[in-house]
């Protein structure tokens, strides 16, 4: 009988694939191309103060799973001690059997920490005690952190204002750990809710040091922070949408829907739709004239319970996949840029796995053989970055794309403590390989599963990035 997590056999179900994990995935470093880390915890060089703050703070997953076995929200967001919502975590964990949670949990306690135990309510006092005293040691800040995991370059995700102090300071350090900013321009559209995007543009004006009265101006401020980010690093843009928008417009149709938005009026749904595709275009072609990557996240619904949403705010956990149409707009959308050679490098994301074959196969309409997987459809995101999903997003990848160009896993997320979910890819993709090498599916060519591992571990995205010069 094989013990729990076990470093030779954990989710390695036959002798090539722990071969080739061992040998080929294991030991290559790190590349996060996108997360939402803390620019400003990395430039600080932050001190935790205790394991709740680290791990649980901002970590809506695990809010979730709380909240499912019944923990109260002062345990969770609300005002309880630290060491009440760390036993609130602690016995919540032996009832996430089966979810991925129970997996990272013991995964992250174990690579970080050094903990074997499976985590409980009757040992949370004894482990939030000994994780404590190791967090005082340098190597226990946010930095070390990073640098314990092998983590060579990551992304953080950024809106157009932000001054990127933190990320000039840490650029400054010349830290081993290359941060970049990512472009995610959300707010920049949100036109939904008229005084909120009024507000976003008195935020915008003085940022960017522009007067914005007309579209015109409104353009000229963006494109001005879109410059200043590549000026300090970045070479990524992110989106996270319902849905594609792709309708059709006239610039001068868009000038007057900003107007009728600049007086705080609303604007029609189709003027909605048609102002975010007029945005999404400017956007991609200023990433092509860059040679930014974007990325477009599509498909959650966020903030579905309005209550929580107004007391807590969001990102804390009251999202779900959502079922809105996708293929259409997103073709018309590329198909655009394609038209016009405006198109970049691009990867998509889907968070329902009923469109998995629809995102595997649209990648493929628009690869034009300038650059080996030019357009990605990515890693499995948000729900379905667990087992289940993983696999089936590299079996579908692999039925309809060419796998051995894909650029790998990410954390998507906001803790320092989540790196082992690439671990946790790794593995999977090796048990994959190796099952079908031994099953005489795939030649036993083991130098050859080698290379295509340890190119979606790391190489791929440091080529896919142009960052070997951050090797």
């Amino acid at each position: 009988m094989k013990s729990f997590l076990d470093d030779e056999w954990f989710l390695l179900k036959s002798s090539t694939a722990r071969e080739l994990y061992h040998g080929s995935a294991k030991d290559q470093p790190i590349i996060d191309y996108h997360n939402h880390l803390s620019p400003q915890e990395m430039a600080e060089n932050k001190a935790y103060a205790n394991i709740t703050q680290l791990w649980l703070k901002g970590d809506h997953y695990k809010w979730r799973a709380m909240r499912a076995n019944g923990v109260p929200e002062e345990l969770i967001t609300g005002d309880a001690d630290d060491r009440k919502k760390f036993q609130a975590w602690a016995q919540t964990v032996p009832y996430t059997w089966r979810n991925p949670l129970f997996h990272w949990t013991h995964l992250e306690l174990k690579r970080y920490f050094g903990i074997d135990a499976l985590l409980n309510g009757d040992n949370a006092d004894r482990i939030y005690d000994e994780i404590n005293e190791k967090l005082a040691d340098p190597a226990f800040h946010a930095r070390g952190l990073l640098e314990k995991m092998d983590v060579r370059i990551l992304c953080t995700t950024d809106d157009p204002i932000d001054t990127l102090e933190h990320h000039q300071r840490v650029q400054q350090d010349n830290w081993q750990v290359k941060v970049y900013p990512a472009f995610r321009p959300d707010k920049a559209m949100a036109v939904d809710q008229p005084q909120s995007f009024l507000a976003y543009l008195g935020l915008l004006e003085k940022t960017a040091d522009v007067s914005i009265v007309h579209y015109a101006d409104y353009l000229k401020a963006l494109a001005k922070r879109h410059q200043y980010f590549a000026d300090h690093g970045c070479c990524i843009s992110d989106h996270g949408l319902e849905e594609m928008y792709a309708e059709t417009f006239s610039e001068q149709e868009i000038a007057s829907i900003f107007e009728k938005l600049r007086v705080g009026k609303q604007a029609t749904d189709l003027e909605q739709q048609k102002f975010k595709s007029a945005m999404l275009i400017k956007f991609a072609e200023w990433d092509w004239e860059k040679g930014f990557v974007q990325q477009y996240h599509l498909g959650p619904i966020r903030n579905n319970n309005t209550r929580a949403m107004h007391q807590l705010g969001p990102d804390t956990g009251w999202d779900s996949t959502g079922d809105l149409p996708q293929s259409k707009a997103l073709a018309a959308f590329l198909d655009r840029l394609d038209s016009n050679n405006t198109l970049a490098k691009t990867i998509l994301y889907n968070i329902n796995p009923a469109y998995n074959e629809v995102f595997a196969t649209m990648i493929g309409n628009f690869n034009d053989g300038s650059y080996p997987g030019k357009i990605q459809w990515g890693s499995a995101w948000w729900f379905l970055d667990q087992k289940d999903g993983i696999v089936k997003q590299l079996d579908t990848l692999s039925n309809m794309g060419l796998l051995s160009r894909f650029v790998g896993m990410l954390t998507d997320s906001r803790s320092f403590l989540s790196f082992p979910r690439h671990e946790y890819f790794r593995r999977i993709l090796c048990n994959l390989i190796g099952q079908e090498m031994e099953d005489g599916e795939l030649p036993m060519d083991k130098a050859w599963a080698g290379k295509i591992i340890a190119d979606i571990c790391y190489q791929n995205a440091l080529n896919y990035f142009n960052w070997s010069h951050a090797k």
